[in-house]
């Protein structure tokens, strides 16, 4: 019998690799890689998930997409933020329950357990079609009407040559370990109340690992 995400009187094993798509309001080079807080105060951001491989229990989440769209008010781990999740029409229910549910950090796991307790305000899963295009430094992401995500590299002011630009971590990094660092052509969502747009902003594409594992 498969296992599902509505079976959390024990702890569920999940592992995901995944594609993904990040931007946010800050500059280019975010200060929170670097000082912890973002540029600007304020953190808003739209990152994106498209699944290369994973399972949660005996659910294979091997292509399923989704995007989470948050705004706080200060940096995330200061928290009250406002999170909304969008996962692919395409999805079964047992793979939108499964992946709602190691995003919601009661299975254990970084970053999404540390990211639980910031969130003030969570909407979704919100079903709708999402189109995941990401080649190198491009990619262009949409939900439904909700949400757009366009992303184009870096170009060298004086040469117009494109810039290559990588942000890693030796020994690990909270979202991600190498981030190749490009540029947003758009970023924008909206869902009821929630709106953000921040275009020529700092964006990122990067493989990212995920286990609740030991």
């Amino acid at each position: 019998m498969a296992t599902t995400a509505r079976e959390t009187t024990r702890r569920t094993s999940y592992r995901v690799r995944a594609q993904s798509v990040e931007a946010c309001n800050c500059r280019h080079g975010c200060n929170c890689q670097f000082g912890g807080f973002p540029n600007d105060g304020k953190c808003e951001f739209i990152i994106a998930y498209e699944v290369a491989e994973g399972r949660f229990g005996n659910v294979d989440l091997g292509g399923v997409r989704a995007v989470v769209a948050g705004k706080y008010p200060g940096a995330i781990h200061q928290g009250n933020g406002h999170v909304v999740l969008f996962i692919d029409e395409k999805a079964t229910d047992e793979q939108v329950e499964a992946f709602a549910t190691i995003l919601s950090g009661k299975m254990g796991g970084m970053p999404w357990e540390a990211l639980a307790g910031t969130i003030g305000r969570l909407e979704g899963p919100v079903r709708t079609p999402i189109d995941f295009r990401a080649e190198g430094q491009h990619a262009a992401i949409r939900a439904g009407n909700f949400l757009e995500l366009v992303t184009t590299p870096l170009v060298n002011p004086v040469t117009g040559a494109i810039n290559e630009v990588h942000i890693t971590y030796p020994n690990g990094g909270f979202f991600w370990n190498d981030g190749s660092i490009v540029t947003t052509s758009s970023m924008r969502a909206e869902h009821g109340a929630f709106r953000l747009e921040w275009p020529e902003r700092f964006a990122a594409v990067a493989e990212v690992n995920w286990t609740n594992a030991a």
